[in-house]
């Protein structure tokens, strides 16, 4: 189906999904929500695709936060149903989804932009990049997963921090927090994200699946991660990719992994 607030492009089994909002800095209304909920089942689908790239349009912007003129009005239980629709839809789905998903931040990610971002396997950013939740300057909190991501990014008290003050911080210092994997200047930004994506697809997409599970596992309430861990673990004894993994070691050859 055709996107109008999305560009998706493939190149190498490598998916990059652009969020195309310039003139708006890529902000998220429901319309692109939605949009980003169906490219992301068309991907988990696609066999073809191995690993996505999600970044924003132009220079300036990842995604400079929510669109606050659709919800400026809302009522409380409108509050509750558009946080608990866009947890569903969209960041629930990315950090749950069967592939790996890396966040190229490009400029401005602020509020749901960071949340965007932090619900992404990987984060890269430009040198230029700015961070922050400024939910709090509005009256409001952040409400797609942001209490929760990034304090289990960067601990409790820079979380605090981050979110009371409502500032931005700069992509070294996001770094030096554990909140990005790396920074590079903005010309190498995409670059880098295929170089961490052609080195991912060299491994199982079955295992790298069990993989994310069981990471995430870790953060689901009432959820055993050790014993999920031990599930995903066994469950990779039954699939193709680890005959074929253990044989192409044994064999001394490269492995040619399937998924299955």
């Amino acid at each position: 189906m055709p996107h109008e607030n999305l560009l998706i492009a493939d190149a190498d089994s490598i998916r990059t999904i652009t969020i195309n909002r310039p003139d708006q800095l890529n902000a998220l209304n429901r319309a692109t929500i939605a949009e980003l909920d169906q490219a992301l089942e068309d991907a988990g689908s696609d066999r073809s695709v191995r690993v996505l790239i999600i970044t924003g349009s132009g220079p300036k912007s990842f995604v400079a936060g929510a669109d606050i003129k659709e919800f400026a009005h809302f009522s409380i239980e409108e509050g509750k149903a558009l946080s608990a629709d866009g947890q569903r839809k969209l960041f629930d789905h990315v950090e749950r989804l069967n592939k790996p998903v890396i966040a190229a931040v490009n400029g401005f990610a602020l509020g749901g932009g960071l949340e965007l971002a932090m619900s992404c396997h990987l984060r890269v950013a430009s040198d230029n990049a700015r961070m922050g939740l400024p939910e709090t300057s509005l009256g409001v909190i952040p409400g797609y997963g942001g209490t929760q991501r990034l304090t289990r990014l960067v601990g409790k008290g820079k979380a605090m921090e981050m979110i009371f003050t409502a500032g931005m911080i700069k992509a070294d210092e996001a770094m030096q927090w554990g909140l990005v994997n790396h920074v590079v200047p903005a010309d190498q930004l995409l670059t880098k994200c295929t170089e961490l994506a052609t080195a991912i697809m060299k491994n199982s997409p079955s295992a790298l699946a069990s993989a994310i599970r069981a990471v995430n596992a870790n953060y689901e309430p009432g959820v055993n991660g050790l014993q999920r861990e031990i599930e995903e673990f066994g469950k990779c004894f039954g699939t193709a990719d680890f005959k074929e993994g253990t044989s192409a070691f044994m064999e001394k050859r490269k492995a040619n992994f399937t998924g299955a």
